[in-house]
């Protein structure tokens, strides 16, 4: 493995020095950002969408102007997360007993209405890291994960020294762009509960099951930011399930998200989909003429495979 260029190496290239002013205006720059580190993001002068936004003479009505800066906020700035382990318990199973760490997940930069809660134990923590090691090893070799002892695994010393460990090993994940968009980081925080989640559907337990969804859900899909199709699946889980309870209103609701994300027509959920979506539309009194429309544009460009429903295929998720 190449071995990083030191600044003293003879392979690496220094930068030409600093005009004294730039020099100022740099470091004054760098310290505000560490300061608000969301509050500053360095504009290309060839952004040509800053060029083209609305000036204060746009003839848009100021609701108009906040949901265009709101839009252009969310689409310049990247989602960045922070991991914080409030607590822990001791959680007994048969005749062993395990810590059970609470994970906190926020987004930076501005009030997250939806953080995200949830437990892992050590061996939870194992598991990732062996997977991550088979598809990652060079990106992940230089961090440490906590070491596993015979002894003292329960004693408040190991159990704080660990809390800060798991802290940092997160977050030292989450910064390695590769790891933080691979299925294994993205399972590790999700999987479990949507696995409950997707089991409970499964048993008619359609509240439960939307209960779990509704904090999952938020925190897959910052994760997913990359890839938002991916999270197709567990919106159309919650549309079949408040249509299930005859929630109509509400399942289209969901719905209308699913229409807002990008999914190709030769997505395994595009046709039941639009054909759940059609039906509700028609009991809702809605336009469903669009959605008919996006339909037979699907079915012409291949032939029809057998009509598999939009639960018979929700049902089949996270079987194993």
């Amino acid at each position: 493995m190449e071995t990083p260029r030191h600044p003293e190496s003879s392979g690496w290239n220094r930068p030409p020095a600093a005009h004294p002013r730039e020099k100022a205006d740099t470091e004054a720059g760098a310290a505000a950002a560490a300061l608000h580190p969301d509050a500053f993001s360095p504009r290309p002068k060839e952004d040509l969408n800053f060029i083209n936004a609305p000036s204060s003479n746009s003839s848009m009505t100021t609701k108009e102007l906040q949901e265009y800066w709101k839009n252009e906020k969310c689409h310049c700035k990247p989602v960045k997360l922070l991991f914080e382990i409030s607590s822990t318990r001791i959680a007994k199973k048969y005749s062993s007993k395990y810590v059970m760490y609470k994970i906190i997940v926020i987004q930076t930069g501005s009030f997250d209405s939806n953080k995200a809660i949830l437990e892992r134990r050590y061996s939870d923590f194992e598991v990732l890291h062996k997977n991550l090691l088979k598809n990652f090893s060079e990106e992940i070799e230089d961090i440490i994960f906590p070491k596993k002892y015979l002894t003292g695994n329960f004693t408040e010393e190991m159990i704080s020294e660990r809390k800060l460990a798991f802290k940092e090993y997160l977050s030292l994940l989450y910064s390695i762009k590769c790891v933080r968009r691979s299925r294994e980081f993205i399972d590790f925080l999700t999987r479990a509960e949507l696995k409950e989640a997707y089991g409970c559907l499964r048993a008619g337990q359609y509240v439960k099951a939307l209960d779990i969804f509704i904090q999952v859900v938020p925190l897959q899909e910052k994760l997913t930011r990359h890839c938002p199709s991916l999270v197709v699946p567990s919106l159309c889980a919650m549309l079949v399930c408040h249509r299930d309870l005859e929630r109509p209103a509400e399942a289209f609701e969901v719905g209308e998200k699913v229409l807002q994300l990008p999914m190709h027509s030769s997505h395994k959920y595009y046709v039941p989909f639009l054909e759940a979506m059609i039906h509700l539309a028609y009991m809702l009194g809605k336009d469903f003429v669009s959605l008919q429309e996006k339909l037979e544009e699907s079915q012409l460009q291949k032939a029809p495979a057998r009509g598999i429903t939009l639960k018979e295929l929700a049902v089949r998720e996270y079987l194993h």
